[in-house]
């Protein structure tokens, strides 16, 4: 892949889930795929990456981050062949995505946390560690929009694969394209530790904080409860 359009995953795909999937629930029966299977890119920007969200992130966050990756691959390599990108990219994408979430961030600012956090992103991945542009960008972009859920227009195709990552992580949306005992093995590598109630508080702070933040379009109690009632990974909590 020589094409950044392709490379770094900026392809159009439509932000409309059933326009996606044409009314169907999946494209195919999910298969398990564990951590094992499934790629993970050591190139020296990734392991860069990995370390500085490994110290910036809480425990929690970290390995929401991370399922996020495994997760998004299962859907990519199973419902979603067509897609592309690099690992390297959606991987820089997960590990980052949250990170203005991170307590020396989300009150440092008055920007809702994913506009924040694509800056920083931004930042270190094009002044700091010197990814490409387009790469950089990508990465940016996806994070800002990773909660812009809708049913018109178009998002980048990193930008729609995490989002129904996080939402199958965080809700327990979209269940049927990720198989059981993918679920099992990514969480008894990453833990959820309790997660739900974890994310459920950090939205509601980010919102106490930022009364104006993007998340309240999620519903500034519906959001939060939705995480808090996730019936598909509560037996993982």
């Amino acid at each position: 892949m020589s094409n950044p359009i392709d490379m770094y995953g900026w392809a159009a795909q439509p932000r409309h889930v059933s326009v996606l999937l044409d009314g169907k629930k999946k494209n195919k029966e999910a298969e398990p795929q564990t951590v094992a299977d499934t790629n993970l890119p050591d190139t020296p920007l990734a392991t860069s990456v990995l370390e500085y969200a490994r110290k910036q992130l809480p425990t929690e966050t970290f390995h929401h981050s991370m399922r996020v990756y495994y997760y998004g691959k299962a859907i990519h390599t199973q419902q979603f062949p067509e897609w592309r990108f690099t690992d390297e990219t959606y991987l820089l994408t997960c590990l980052l995505h949250d990170i203005g979430t991170a307590d020396r961030y989300i009150s440092a600012t008055q920007m809702s946390f994913e506009f924040y956090g694509g800056i920083l992103a931004l930042d270190l991945l094009s002044k700091e560690l010197n990814a490409p542009v387009e790469q950089a960008e990508s990465v940016a972009e996806a994070i800002m929009r990773h909660q812009d859920i809708g049913e018109t227009g178009k998002i980048t195709t990193i930008g729609l694969l995490i989002q129904l990552a996080t939402i199958f992580d965080n809700m327990g949306g979209h269940k049927d394209l990720v198989h059981e005992l993918t679920i099992r093995d990514v969480t008894k590598h990453y833990p959820r530790k309790k997660w739900s109630s974890c994310f459920a508080a950090t939205i509601r702070k980010e919102n106490e904080l930022k009364p104006w933040a993007h998340t309240t379009a999620l519903g500034e109690d519906d959001f939060p409860n939705g995480v808090l009632n996730n019936k598909l990974m509560e037996p993982y909590d």
